[in-house]
């Protein structure tokens, strides 16, 4: 797809998702965004993803709401979601939303990297 907001590459098994937006606002934005990862967890036997935040100054709420998603789909497949690189600033949305109880999330991708059970 030439209009994708992803840029999605493979290590290890790992696939790591790092986004091309610095804001993560727009429904419409968001559903792509989703669909296009959605598609990478079916296409896996057993998903490994690692979203990478390193280029994400904000994210909405309905952006919060596709992770969760995603993280459920990962998990009906038995897969795991590692998420890395997150803004102090977003980090404290997932801490007052207590989803950084929910998500695996790691200062850097390296660290999430091996933080995957092979």
């Amino acid at each position: 797809m030439s209009d994708s907001r992803l840029k999605i590459s493979n290590t290890d098994g790992v696939t790591l998702v790092e986004f091309i937006d610095r804001n993560i606002l727009d429904e419409a934005n968001i559903q792509a965004i989703s669909e296009e990862i959605t598609a990478v967890i079916e296409s896996a036997d057993i998903p490994k993803l690692l979203i990478s935040f390193s280029n994400v100054d904000h994210l909405s709420s309905a952006a919060l709401g596709a992770l969760i998603t995603i993280n459920n789909k990962t998990r009906e497949k038995s897969g795991q979601l590692h998420l890395a690189n997150i803004d102090p600033q977003i980090y404290e949305v997932f801490v007052i939303t207590r989803l950084n109880k929910l998500f695996n999330i790691h200062e850097t991708t390296d660290e999430a990297q091996n933080a995957f059970a092979s």
